[in-house]
Protein backbone atom coordinates (compact mmCIF):
# COMPACT_ATOMS: atom_id res chain seq x y z
CA UNK A 1 0.00 0.00 0.00
CA UNK A 2 1.41 3.41 -0.97
CA UNK A 3 2.01 5.66 2.06
CA UNK A 4 -0.02 8.86 2.12
CA UNK A 5 1.35 12.20 3.36
CA UNK A 6 -1.02 13.38 6.06
CA UNK A 7 0.89 16.09 7.95
CA UNK A 8 3.07 19.00 6.98
CA UNK A 9 6.00 17.46 8.89
CA UNK A 10 5.91 14.43 6.60
CA UNK A 11 5.69 16.70 3.56
CA UNK A 12 8.71 18.66 4.78
CA UNK A 13 10.77 15.49 5.27
CA UNK A 14 9.80 14.17 1.84
CA UNK A 15 10.73 17.50 0.25
CA UNK A 16 14.06 17.53 2.06
CA UNK A 17 14.72 13.97 0.98
CA UNK A 18 14.07 14.82 -2.67
CA UNK A 19 16.23 17.96 -2.49
CA UNK A 20 19.16 16.07 -0.95
CA UNK A 21 19.02 13.40 -3.64
CA UNK A 22 18.83 16.07 -6.35
CA UNK A 23 21.80 17.95 -4.91
CA UNK A 24 23.78 14.73 -4.66
CA UNK A 25 23.10 13.80 -8.27
CA UNK A 26 23.91 17.34 -9.41
CA UNK A 27 27.22 17.38 -7.54
CA UNK A 28 28.19 14.02 -9.05
CA UNK A 29 27.42 15.28 -12.55
CA UNK A 30 29.38 18.49 -11.95
CA UNK A 31 32.27 16.47 -10.59
CA UNK A 32 32.60 14.20 -13.62
CA UNK A 33 31.81 16.80 -16.28
CA UNK A 34 34.76 17.19 -18.60
CA UNK A 35 36.72 14.33 -17.03
CA UNK A 36 37.48 10.81 -18.14
CA UNK A 37 34.82 9.58 -15.68
CA UNK A 38 32.01 10.94 -17.86
CA UNK A 39 32.22 8.28 -20.62
CA UNK A 40 32.82 5.64 -17.93
CA UNK A 41 29.61 6.65 -16.18
CA UNK A 42 27.70 6.54 -19.47
CA UNK A 43 28.98 3.02 -20.09
CA UNK A 44 28.05 2.05 -16.54
CA UNK A 45 24.49 3.27 -17.12
CA UNK A 46 24.25 1.16 -20.28
CA UNK A 47 25.44 -1.92 -18.38
CA UNK A 48 22.96 -1.25 -15.55
CA UNK A 49 20.07 -0.94 -18.02
CA UNK A 50 21.15 -4.19 -19.69
CA UNK A 51 21.21 -5.98 -16.34
CA UNK A 52 17.75 -4.62 -15.49
CA UNK A 53 16.29 -5.79 -18.80
CA UNK A 54 17.88 -9.19 -18.31
CA UNK A 55 16.27 -9.53 -14.90
CA UNK A 56 12.76 -8.55 -15.95
CA UNK A 57 13.06 -10.59 -19.17
CA UNK A 58 13.95 -13.74 -17.22
CA UNK A 59 17.23 -14.34 -19.08
CA UNK A 60 18.62 -17.16 -16.95
CA UNK A 61 22.25 -17.14 -18.06
CA UNK A 62 22.65 -13.36 -17.89
CA UNK A 63 20.93 -13.27 -14.50
CA UNK A 64 23.40 -15.86 -13.23
CA UNK A 65 26.34 -13.76 -14.45
CA UNK A 66 24.89 -10.65 -12.82
CA UNK A 67 24.35 -12.40 -9.50
CA UNK A 68 28.00 -13.51 -9.48
CA UNK A 69 29.54 -10.23 -10.63
CA UNK A 70 27.34 -7.73 -8.76
CA UNK A 71 29.01 -8.16 -5.31
CA UNK A 72 32.35 -7.07 -6.80
CA UNK A 73 30.99 -4.08 -8.72
CA UNK A 74 31.32 -1.77 -5.70
CA UNK A 75 35.03 -2.53 -5.33
CA UNK A 76 35.54 -2.13 -9.07
CA UNK A 77 33.87 1.29 -9.00
CA UNK A 78 36.13 2.40 -6.13
CA UNK A 79 39.22 1.42 -8.13
CA UNK A 80 38.03 3.00 -11.37
CA UNK A 81 36.82 6.25 -9.82
CA UNK A 82 39.43 6.57 -7.08
CA UNK A 83 40.76 9.87 -8.43
CA UNK A 84 37.28 11.41 -8.64
CA UNK A 85 36.33 10.13 -5.17
CA UNK A 86 39.50 11.60 -3.72
CA UNK A 87 38.74 14.91 -5.43
CA UNK A 88 35.19 15.00 -3.99
CA UNK A 89 36.37 14.27 -0.45
CA UNK A 90 39.08 16.92 -0.75
CA UNK A 91 36.54 19.46 -2.02
CA UNK A 92 34.20 18.61 0.87
CA UNK A 93 37.05 19.13 3.32
CA UNK A 94 37.87 22.51 1.76
CA UNK A 95 34.26 23.65 2.10
CA UNK A 96 34.10 22.56 5.74
CA UNK A 97 37.34 24.41 6.42
CA UNK A 98 35.93 27.52 4.77
CA UNK A 99 32.76 27.32 6.87
CA UNK A 100 34.83 27.01 10.03
CA UNK A 101 36.83 30.01 8.95
CA UNK A 102 40.41 30.56 9.82
CA UNK A 103 42.62 33.21 11.26
CA UNK A 104 44.56 34.88 8.51
CA UNK A 105 48.23 34.01 8.84
CA UNK A 106 51.01 36.53 9.06
CA UNK A 107 52.93 34.91 6.22
CA UNK A 108 53.52 37.03 3.16
CA UNK A 109 54.01 35.56 -0.28
CA UNK A 110 55.31 38.73 -1.88
CA UNK A 111 58.54 36.87 -2.65
CA UNK A 112 56.60 34.52 -4.91
CA UNK A 113 55.09 37.46 -6.78
CA UNK A 114 58.48 39.10 -7.21
CA UNK A 115 60.08 35.85 -8.34
CA UNK A 116 57.27 35.12 -10.81
CA UNK A 117 57.69 38.59 -12.27
CA UNK A 118 61.42 38.00 -12.66
CA UNK A 119 60.88 34.62 -14.33
CA UNK A 120 58.33 36.18 -16.66
CA UNK A 121 60.74 38.87 -17.80
CA UNK A 122 63.50 36.36 -18.49
CA UNK A 123 61.19 33.60 -19.81
CA UNK A 124 62.39 31.16 -17.18
CA UNK A 125 60.13 28.19 -16.53
CA UNK A 126 58.97 27.80 -12.93
CA UNK A 127 56.36 25.90 -10.93
CA UNK A 128 55.63 26.90 -7.32
CA UNK A 129 53.01 25.03 -5.27
CA UNK A 130 51.60 26.54 -2.07
CA UNK A 131 50.27 24.01 0.44
CA UNK A 132 47.04 24.82 2.28
CA UNK A 133 44.89 22.49 4.42
CA UNK A 134 45.61 19.22 2.59
CA UNK A 135 49.17 18.04 3.18
CA UNK A 136 51.57 17.41 0.29
CA UNK A 137 53.94 15.10 2.13
CA UNK A 138 53.88 12.42 -0.58
CA UNK A 139 54.92 14.94 -3.23
CA UNK A 140 57.49 16.57 -0.95
CA UNK A 141 59.20 13.22 -0.43
CA UNK A 142 59.52 12.83 -4.21
CA UNK A 143 61.81 15.87 -4.40
CA UNK A 144 64.90 17.22 -2.71
CA UNK A 145 64.16 18.43 0.85
CA UNK A 146 65.24 21.99 1.61
CA UNK A 147 63.26 23.22 4.64
CA UNK A 148 64.53 26.74 3.99
CA UNK A 149 62.94 30.11 4.59
CA UNK A 150 60.93 31.34 1.61
CA UNK A 151 62.75 34.17 -0.13
CA UNK A 152 62.97 35.81 -3.51
CA UNK A 153 66.69 35.08 -3.83
CA UNK A 154 66.27 31.39 -3.05
CA UNK A 155 63.49 30.97 -5.62
CA UNK A 156 65.61 32.74 -8.25
CA UNK A 157 68.52 30.46 -7.43
CA UNK A 158 66.50 27.25 -7.51
CA UNK A 159 64.94 28.00 -10.90
CA UNK A 160 68.15 29.22 -12.52
CA UNK A 161 68.28 27.28 -15.83
CA UNK A 162 71.69 25.82 -15.00
CA UNK A 163 70.71 24.82 -11.44
CA UNK A 164 70.27 21.08 -10.79
CA UNK A 165 66.89 21.67 -9.06
CA UNK A 166 65.22 23.82 -11.71
CA UNK A 167 63.27 20.86 -13.16
CA UNK A 168 60.20 19.97 -11.14
CA UNK A 169 58.14 21.92 -8.64
CA UNK A 170 58.95 23.86 -5.50
CA UNK A 171 56.51 23.18 -2.65
CA UNK A 172 55.94 25.94 -0.10
CA UNK A 173 54.63 25.23 3.42
CA UNK A 174 53.65 28.42 5.24
CA UNK A 175 56.74 30.61 4.99
CA UNK A 176 59.23 27.85 4.18
CA UNK A 177 60.27 26.00 1.06
CA UNK A 178 59.81 22.35 1.96
CA UNK A 179 61.35 20.77 -1.15
CA UNK A 180 62.39 21.40 -4.74
CA UNK A 181 62.48 19.29 -7.90
CA UNK A 182 59.25 17.57 -6.81
CA UNK A 183 57.20 15.32 -9.09
CA UNK A 184 53.50 16.15 -9.45
CA UNK A 185 50.59 14.22 -11.00
CA UNK A 186 49.61 15.33 -14.49
CA UNK A 187 46.03 16.30 -15.21
CA UNK A 188 44.16 13.94 -17.53
CA UNK A 189 41.39 16.43 -18.29
CA UNK A 190 40.61 16.04 -22.02
CA UNK A 191 39.26 19.59 -22.22
CA UNK A 192 42.61 21.22 -21.54
CA UNK A 193 44.20 23.19 -24.34
CA UNK A 194 46.84 21.39 -26.36
CA UNK A 195 49.04 24.45 -25.89
CA UNK A 196 49.53 23.56 -22.23
CA UNK A 197 52.77 21.71 -21.58
CA UNK A 198 53.85 19.34 -18.84
CA UNK A 199 54.51 22.10 -16.33
CA UNK A 200 50.98 23.52 -16.66
CA UNK A 201 49.35 20.08 -16.60
CA UNK A 202 51.26 19.24 -13.43
CA UNK A 203 50.02 22.47 -11.84
CA UNK A 204 46.42 21.62 -12.75
CA UNK A 205 46.87 18.01 -11.64
CA UNK A 206 48.04 18.85 -8.11
CA UNK A 207 45.17 21.32 -7.67
CA UNK A 208 42.66 18.71 -8.85
CA UNK A 209 43.68 16.32 -6.07
CA UNK A 210 44.38 18.83 -3.29
CA UNK A 211 43.46 22.38 -2.27
CA UNK A 212 46.93 23.66 -3.12
CA UNK A 213 47.64 26.73 -5.25
CA UNK A 214 50.11 26.49 -8.11
CA UNK A 215 51.93 29.40 -9.75
CA UNK A 216 53.35 28.63 -13.19
CA UNK A 217 55.63 30.63 -15.47
CA UNK A 218 55.91 29.51 -19.07
CA UNK A 219 59.40 28.95 -20.41
CA UNK A 220 58.29 29.66 -23.99
CA UNK A 221 56.27 32.85 -23.53
CA UNK A 222 57.02 34.01 -19.99
CA UNK A 223 53.29 34.12 -19.21
CA UNK A 224 52.27 33.82 -15.55
CA UNK A 225 49.44 31.40 -14.74
CA UNK A 226 47.61 30.44 -11.56
CA UNK A 227 46.00 27.01 -11.02
CA UNK A 228 43.32 26.55 -8.35
CA UNK A 229 40.80 23.72 -7.97
CA UNK A 230 41.68 22.13 -11.31
CA UNK A 231 41.19 25.43 -13.18
CA UNK A 232 43.94 27.61 -14.60
CA UNK A 233 44.04 31.36 -15.12
CA UNK A 234 46.55 32.43 -17.75
CA UNK A 235 48.28 35.64 -18.81
CA UNK A 236 48.29 37.24 -15.36
CA UNK A 237 50.31 40.31 -14.49
CA UNK A 238 52.33 40.54 -11.32
CA UNK A 239 49.71 42.75 -9.68
CA UNK A 240 46.88 40.40 -10.69
CA UNK A 241 48.84 37.47 -9.24
CA UNK A 242 49.29 39.33 -5.97
CA UNK A 243 45.57 40.08 -5.75
CA UNK A 244 44.56 36.50 -6.55
CA UNK A 245 46.95 35.05 -3.96
CA UNK A 246 45.71 37.54 -1.39
CA UNK A 247 42.09 36.56 -2.04
CA UNK A 248 42.67 32.81 -2.05
CA UNK A 249 44.81 32.84 1.07
CA UNK A 250 42.28 35.14 2.81
CA UNK A 251 44.93 37.52 4.01
CA UNK A 252 46.06 41.05 3.24
CA UNK A 253 49.14 41.41 1.11
CA UNK A 254 50.41 44.95 0.84
CA UNK A 255 51.18 46.09 -2.70
CA UNK A 256 54.80 45.64 -3.65
CA UNK A 257 56.87 47.51 -6.18
CA UNK A 258 57.45 45.14 -9.06
CA UNK A 259 60.53 45.48 -11.23
CA UNK A 260 59.85 47.20 -14.53
CA UNK A 261 60.14 45.28 -17.79
CA UNK A 262 63.52 45.30 -19.45
CA UNK A 263 63.68 47.76 -22.33
CA UNK A 264 64.34 46.32 -25.74
CA UNK A 265 67.01 48.87 -26.64
CA UNK A 266 69.19 48.19 -23.61
CA UNK A 267 72.39 46.32 -23.99
CA UNK A 268 71.93 42.65 -23.08
CA UNK A 269 74.93 42.51 -20.82
CA UNK A 270 73.77 45.55 -18.85
CA UNK A 271 70.20 44.23 -18.48
CA UNK A 272 71.38 40.96 -17.00
CA UNK A 273 74.04 42.47 -14.75
CA UNK A 274 71.80 42.67 -11.65
CA UNK A 275 69.63 39.61 -12.36
CA UNK A 276 69.87 36.60 -10.02
CA UNK A 277 69.37 34.45 -13.11
CA UNK A 278 72.60 35.72 -14.68
CA UNK A 279 75.15 32.99 -15.17
CA UNK A 280 78.47 33.63 -13.44
CA UNK A 281 81.15 34.79 -15.84
CA UNK A 282 84.01 32.33 -16.27
CA UNK A 283 87.22 33.43 -14.63
CA UNK A 284 90.13 33.79 -16.96
CA UNK A 285 93.51 32.53 -15.90
CA UNK A 286 96.35 35.08 -16.08
CA UNK A 287 98.68 34.76 -19.00
CA UNK A 288 102.11 33.46 -18.12
CA UNK A 289 104.59 36.20 -17.59
CA UNK A 290 101.97 38.95 -17.48
CA UNK A 291 103.06 40.28 -14.09
CA UNK A 292 106.77 39.51 -14.43
CA UNK A 293 109.41 41.97 -15.43
CA UNK A 294 110.57 41.74 -19.03
CA UNK A 295 113.84 39.96 -19.47
CA UNK A 296 116.68 41.79 -21.09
Amino acid sequence: MTPVITTWQQAAWVTLDILLVAVLIYQVLVMIRGTRAAPMLAGLVVVAVTFYLARIGELTTLNWVVSRVLPYVVFALIVVFQSEIRHVLADLGRRLSFLRGGEPGSDSYDDIVLAANLFSQHQTGALIVIERDIGLRTHIESGVPLDARLSYDLLATVFRPSAPLHDGAVIVQKDRIAAAACFLPLSMNPLLSTQLGTRHRAAIGITEETDAIAVVVSEETGAISLAIGGQIERELTGEQLRQRLSGELRRYMAPVTLPTSIAQNEDESDSLMDSPLREPAPQRSPEPGADSEPRP
